[in-house]
């Protein structure tokens, strides 16, 4: 027996693990990392050890998936979790407490950031209850631990740092107040039994996990998801994964950078009553990873100014708006021109093949992919959009080798 196939085989039907995402070399080297640990120098003897034990099981999946986390990570979905709080909960439910799933939860730092976001707005912490849950039982020990290196602060504003934690030794540890607001606790999101029983929850952060799936599989978490959250609850997914959203019958929260979705038929305003969503075209409605969401906008604008020379950005800032009401032709024609005006951009490029995406055009979505990486080498996001559109067009060499970039590129800056 080698170290390759059959192991990958198990790691996607027990998981849903699409080998593609992390790469054959990646299983191989977690395998052999587990066989060295198991002193068992035989792959047949190995994958004997490994089916009899649950408990190893677990640590090849913590030896193949690599938790990637640090606080206050795409820190909008965080300000948009306290707008909901006081503009909406708060106003609408004065005597209810405020639930939120944290999941995976990775060892900690979503859930923590998702209490220190509530409680430095103002929310008393018995209005609040923040369930996390982890199918790594070492990850959850950390979290529960609580102490946390410098690669878990990352950006220019670690303020919050000096709020809610103390130095020790070199390291960081939250504060009592901070931990006591999140519960922890092992669980599969794929699990048949995964929280029945439980109350459904008003906030869900599922973030950066449902890329790495294959596609049976990435349905069968949705259908977790869509089960689990209030009907005019929030999900917040990763930037990635916002067309996963758009496909399934969820819309956009329109919340800048935030990649908040709400189920289809509500379209609840901040302030305003719940009301029935008119159903458009299917093909006019999908948008990928929200194109508002990547252009630091405030607030929502119904009509794009005219461009000038002197703010070429914002013919783009038109773009996004325009494409956040799906008038996505419009959209590209505003970038066209804007190229045409100031010469190639690459963030002209990845808001076109966005576009493109979204109305299903993947060859015209492709090429301004690469466009934008010619322009950017180091642009993540339109690596992730070419690997999956080399995966959905059946280009697994190529989804593979865009896959490996990423995961240099994510070395390389620390993310």
């Amino acid at each position: 027996m080698t170290v390759g196939l059959e192991f990958e085989r198990l790691l996607q039907d027990a998981m849903g693990l699409n080998p593609i995402s992390i790469g054959t070399a990646t299983v191989e080297r977690a395998v052999l990392g587990r066989m060295s640990a198991c002193k068992l120098p035989d792959p047949s003897l190995y994958w004997q050890h490994l089916c009899a034990s649950e408990d190893e099981f677990f640590e090849l999946v913590e030896a193949v998936v690599v938790p990637e986390t640090w606080f206050f990570r795409d820190d909008q979905a965080f300000a948009e979790l306290t707008r909901i709080v006081a503009r909406e909960w708060l106003h609408d439910r004065p005597q209810r407490t405020f639930r939120v799933l944290s999941v995976p939860c990775s060892t900690g730092e979503e859930p923590y950031s998702a209490a220190m976001a509530l409680l430095d707005a103002g929310i008393a912490a018995d209005r609040v209850r923040i369930e996390a849950v982890d199918i790594s039982k070492r990850a959850l020990t950390q979290a529960r631990r609580a102490v946390y290196g410098q690669n878990s602060f990352r950006g220019s504003d670690l303020t919050f740092r000096e709020r809610h934690f103390e130095p020790v030794a070199g390291l960081y540890r939250l504060r009592a107040g901070v931990r006591e607001a999140v519960e922890f606790q092992h669980g599969n999101l794929l699990a048949a039994d995964f929280l029945l029983g439980s109350e459904i929850y008003d906030v869900i952060f599922c973030r950066n996990v449902l890329i790495y799936f294959d596609e049976a599989t990435r349905n069968r978490a949705v259908d977790v998801l869509q089960r689990l959250l209030k009907p005019d609850g929030v999900l917040f997914v990763g930037p990635a994964e916002a067309d996963l959203m758009l496909h399934r019958d969820f819309v956009s929260s329109k919340a800048p950078m935030a990649f908040a979705f709400r189920k289809q038929d509500d379209t609840r305003t901040v302030g305003s009553p719940r009301r029935t969503r008119p159903q458009r075209p299917r093909a006019a409605s999908p948008r990928v990873s929200g194109p508002r969401e990547l252009a630091a906008t405030s607030t929502p604008v119904m009509t794009a100014p005219p461009r000038t020379q002197e703010t070429p950005a914002s013919d783009i800032e038109s773009a996004v708006r325009l494409a956040d009401q799906g008038r996505f032709s419009e959209a590209v024609r505003v970038c066209q021109e804007h190229v045409r005006a100031h010469g190639p951009s690459a963030r002209a490029f990845k808001l076109m093949g966005m576009m493109c995406n979204a109305t299903g055009d993947l060859a015209d979505a492709t090429a301004n992919f690469r466009k934008a990486l010619y322009l950017d080498a180091n642009d993540l996001e339109s690596l992730i959009h070419l690997a999956f559109l080399a995966e959905k067009q059946g280009d697994v060499a190529s989804a593979r080798v865009l896959r490996s970039r990423m995961r240099r590129l994510e070395v390389t800056d620390g993310h």
